[in-house]
């Protein structure tokens, strides 16, 4: 049996999922509903344990040294990991000249192998790369698992999806006809999907898979090599990633320079070097957006796919119930302490306050009882630990407190960022959110993302000035996604108009368990590419058709052979 048939079931289950959007997946969403979950986790733990403090064997040309600068945000001591650093041009040359056979291979040749990729990831490394994730990102163990595991791994089959939709509707020979005049023409035309080249694939340092695995499979389902370029602070969960990969492509008989690795330094970056060299066709980038922003002015003319960041806005109008409404929301705010993409960051509240069944409750009182709800889900240690996690980087908290001090001037804090002791990890790095009330005329403190567990509350003249500031600065500065509280159904029509304008995706009076910002694979789009949060959907046939193009070549079908005369 050949990969592609192996995995056709579970490929062919996800087609449907993304035709329909509905919710499916083939992994199970918790770590102990894992298969063996008790044995699973407790080599994953060890596998992650044996690699701390060892170089990293990664068997790929052109190493010219070692690196690895990793500090686990639990325990503040480096990982110690060496990995090799390899010379540029080495990868470039290597990945291009995996490139043929492999783009010779057909659409699901390709798709099966990587497929299988995927599932060996499942079976043999997902404990393992959640461990990484949690100990290098400072995600907590349960979103480790989840959303740098089993979603990104959802996020990969939904691009392969996509990949091979997109290669499908080209096909491959047509016979074509016509006369000129009285002659009768008909040509046999030919048609080759050809691979852009090799492409170079950013990962963040906060959730270094969730892109990255979905933009690495986008690119070798159409037959091109990619470069992984990790967060230097974040670099094991994409070296595992990048081992696995290669493993199975050389187990499947390809080159196993289709996927490499580049490292470098915080000191010493090479983003602009990996962006600008001649070979370069693609890139993904996941991260900051000055870089992002810099890449999309610079990369051409390879093609560039980015996601960084915005302004994740807030419009409280009117509640059905406002409790239910602020509870959602804080949970929302304090999840991995608000180091997500989604996470909101600007609450846009009408002067007067806002409506409910009971009466208008004003903005003073929204703004205080949110405060109360974040703290309420902060104040005990055990509980702000699994909901907060930890703090990626030292540098967040020291914009923490540089706000803090720009608030309390300009503003009123609502609430004060407070480190707590984790209950597992005594030398964790951690705090509590903090929450300025502003005015809007303050845009040069909210204008723009500030990366961590920062959120401000921000007063508006009335409902529809609300919203024109929420929708005008997630255009004017970026926003991935947008929340919505209303129960005026004609404010939430304009509500959806107005996001859709500003190219923010939009969530509707939205309460309960779920996390506000959660996005599901083969049914949610990530990003819309039109607004300054980035430039791509993740995952779309945009996302995909361009890393390919096709030629094609012509010529005279044969003519029947004609009956012999006597």
């Amino acid at each position: 049996m050949n990969l592609f048939d192996k995995h056709r079931a579970t490929f062919e289950r996800a087609q449907l999922a993304c035709r329909e959007r509905h919710c499916w997946s083939p992994f199970p969403e918790l770590p102990q509903k894992y298969p063996t979950a008790t044995e699973a986790q407790a080599t994953g733990l060890a596998a992650y344990q044996a690699h701390l403090g060892t170089r990293f064997t990664l068997d790929q040309p052109g190493t010219i040294g070692e690196t690895g600068e990793e500090i686990s945000p639990y325990t503040q001591q480096a990982l110690g990991i060496r990995y090799p650093h390899a010379n540029v041009d080495t990868l470039f040359d290597a990945a291009e000249a995996a490139i043929p056979r492999w783009a010779d291979a057909s659409a699901e040749t390709r798709i099966g192998v990587l497929m299988e990729v995927l599932d060996t990831i499942y079976r043999e490394h997902l404990f393992e790369i959640a461990q990484a994730v949690m100990h290098t990102a400072g995600q907590s163990y349960n979103m480790a698992y989840a959303g740098s595991g089993v979603n990104a791994l959802d996020r990969g089959i939904e691009a392969l999806v996509y990949a091979h939709q997109a290669m499908q509707a080209v096909t491959p020979t047509s016979r074509w006809e016509r006369q000129f005049g009285s002659a009768h023409i008909a040509l046999d035309k030919t048609y080759r999907l050809v691979p852009r080249g090799v492409a170079v694939c950013f990962s963040c340092a906060s959730f270094p898979t969730w892109n990255a695995w979905p933009s690495m499979m986008a690119s070798l389902a159409t037959g091109n090599a990619v470069i992984v370029k990790p967060h230097p602070a974040t670099v094991l969960p994409m070296a595992i990633s990048v081992r696995v990969f290669r493993e199975v492509l050389a187990r499947a008989g390809f080159d196993a320079n289709l996927v490499t690795m580049a490292l470098d330094t915080t000191a010493e970056p090479i983003g602009k070097v990996l962006v600008k060299h001649p070979k370069t066709a693609i890139v993904d980038f996941t991260g900051s957006v000055r870089f992002g922003q810099w890449v999309e002015q610079n990369a051409h003319p390879a093609l560039s796919f980015t996601e960084t960041a915005g302004c994740n806005t807030v419009v409280l109008e009117s509640a059905e119930d406002l409790d239910a409404a602020l509870r959602s929301l804080a949970t929302t705010l304090c999840m991995f302490s608000a180091q997500m993409c989604t996470s909101p960051q600007n609450i846009y509240i009408p002067a007067e306050g806002v409506k409910t069944p009971q009466g208008t409750v004003s903005l003073g009182e929204v703004a205080r009882r949110l405060a109360a709800a974040v703290a309420g889900l902060t104040g005990d240690a055990k509980k702000a630990s699994m909901i907060l996690a930890t703090i990626q980087s030292a540098q967040t908290l020291a914009l923490l407190d540089q706000m803090k001090q720009e608030g309390a001037k300009r503003g009123e804090v609502l609430l004060e960022p407070q480190s707590y002791i984790h209950p597992d990890f005594s030398n964790a790095r951690t705090t509590t959110p903090l929450m300025l009330k502003v005015r809007k005329s303050e845009r040069d403190l909210y204008g723009e993302e500030r990366f961590g567990p920062i959120s401000f509350v921000i007063a508006c003249d009335d409902a529809e000035d609300a919203l024109h500031q929420a929708t005008n600065d997630a255009k004017q500065f970026g926003g991935l996604t947008a929340f919505l509280y209303s129960t005026d159904e004609s404010y939430i029509a304009q509500a959806e108009r107005a996001y859709a304008r500003a190219g923010a995706q939009l969530t509707i009076n939205l309460t309960g368990p779920m996390p506000l910002n959660f996005a599901a694979a083969y049914s949610d789009y990530h990003v819309t590419g039109l607004n300054p949060a980035g430039n791509a959907s993740l995952t779309n046939l945009a996302f995909v058709a361009g890393r390919f193009c096709i030629t094609q070549s012509r010529r005279p079908a044969p003519t029947a052979p004609t009956a012999a005369t006597s």
